[in-house]
């Protein structure tokens, strides 16, 4: 049998090497050791790891690299963050939206990031973001999976045609229901949204994915009405609450009461290290709060914890490559979670956590699977994370889509090697 690609002597995150990946006709047609056959390519791994594309699970890509326009975020906070993008907002252009979001692809693909959830704010009734990113989104989908979710940034209630406008981009072809609770004006007109929202995506059969509780007070408890909406309305599997800060400053009593809850319900929790570390604790002194949602409980409870990048040099953030690996890393050093098998759990929660978060079909390096891989220049996930690995090659359907030299420093010291090449220095 004639393959389109064949990997050789591959390395693959559950622990394998010296593992074959044959695709043909753009899916996974085998993953076993010394497999005998003809391709049209063939890609010698030398005993690196092959794993599943990279998933971003929540990015805002209507306003990724737009920073300093109009100006910058001064103070650095959530808060003004909000307000510098109310002001762009007004100004925003469907080209340029599309322009920046297609800039950003070229750069996703280039480190292996091939899956996408984006919140697009409706809240501009000319509902720029969602036109600009529908675009993209067909313009894209050859390589990238970009799932786009209609995210009232100023308040489904506070604002007063984002209900409209919701529904709208819905009609549009947005695929899931979004919301920000924590930002309504009181408690009550939170728990009311999302109530509200939950309804309208088991109406119409959707997904939802809250900004629930990106806030650092302890009594902002939106992700108990999420969960209960969810079980009500049998929505399992189906929710996501992003963020999830305000957990980090709950007692410990109201926390054991919680966890059991979202897990119960099949809530998704999607955090956001680089972010959730940068703007949560701003009005402490010290000690300062980290800020990021409780990962170690969620996972000893079972519930999918994945991480995402949310932003990459916009209003809120002026850093970001769109390297998830970097995102991992971020995740479990403020987690603490330095454990050998935590370090891989870490992996998880950029690549299969968020691939089962967006319901992704054919995810994974198995038979069967879609030929979408990446080739990374390090022996496991550890070292990947450690290392930020160099994507060696991006594959989507079957055919590499990018490459990229190895990372090899080339010394001039007398005595010592002429080359250091990262990689070599993993654990014996």
């Amino acid at each position: 049998m004639s393959f389109d690609l064949l990997v050789k002597n591959a390395s693959l995150p559950n622990g394998q090497t010296g593992i074959d990946i044959a695709c043909k006709d753009d899916r996974i047609a085998a993953v076993e050791a010394g497999i005998a056959a003809d391709a049209a390519q063939v890609i010698d791994a030398n005993g690196q790891l092959v794993s599943p594309p990279f998933v971003d699970s929540h990015f805002h890509m209507d306003a990724t690299l737009s920073l300093g326009l109009p100006r910058m975020n001064e103070s650095g906070t959530l808060l003004e963050g909000i307000a510098l993008w109310g002001e762009l907002k007004e100004i925003l252009t469907v080209e340029a939206v599309v322009e920046r979001a297609l800039r950003y692809c070229d750069l996703a693909v280039s480190q292996g990031l091939l899956a996408v959830r984006s919140h697009v704010d409706v809240c501009d009734d000319r509902l720029t973001g969602v036109k600009a990113l529908l675009e993209v989104r067909e313009k894209v989908k050859d390589y990238i999976d970009l799932q786009l979710v209609a995210f009232p940034q100023d308040g489904l209630y506070r604002s007063p045609n984002a209900e409209k406008n919701l529904l709208s981009a819905l009609d549009m072809g947005v695929d899931v229901v979004g919301g920000i609770p924590h930002f309504e004006r009181t408690m009550e007109d939170g728990s009311k949204s999302v109530r509200r929202l939950c309804e309208i995506a088991a109406e119409r059969g959707l997904m939802v994915d809250l900004h629930c509780d990106e806030s650092d007070d302890p009594l902002s408890r939106h992700i108990e009405t999420l969960a209960y909406e969810t079980q009500r309305l049998g929505l399992q599997g189906r929710t996501a609450g992003s963020h999830l800060t305000s957990m980090h400053s709950m007692d410990n009593y109201y926390v054991s009461k919680l966890l059991p809850l979202i897990a119960e319900a099949g809530v998704h929790a999607i955090a956001n290290p680089l972010i959730n570390i940068t703007l949560q604790g701003r009005h402490d002194t010290y000690p300062k709060r980290r800020g990021q949602t409780r990962v170690p409980e969620m996972r000893s409870y079972g519930i999918n914890v994945s991480f995402g990048h949310d932003c990459v040099m916009d209003p809120w953030y002026s850093q970001g490559s769109g390297d998830m690996l970097e995102v991992a890393s971020m995740g479990f050093h403020v987690a603490q979670m330095t454990s050998r098998d935590d370090i891989r759990y870490a992996f998880d929660c950029v690549t299969k956590h968020p691939a089962k978060a967006l319901g992704l079909e054919g995810y994974g390096v198995e038979k069967g699977c879609k030929a979408d891989f990446v080739l990374l220049q390090a022996k496991d996930t550890i070292e990947a994370i450690r290392l930020k690995a160099t994507r060696l090659a991006v594959v989507r359907s079957g055919k590499v889509i990018s490459q990229t030299p190895p990372r090899i420093a080339h010394l001039s010291l007398e005595g010592r090697p002429e080359s250091v090449d990262p990689s070599s220095y993993a654990p014996a």
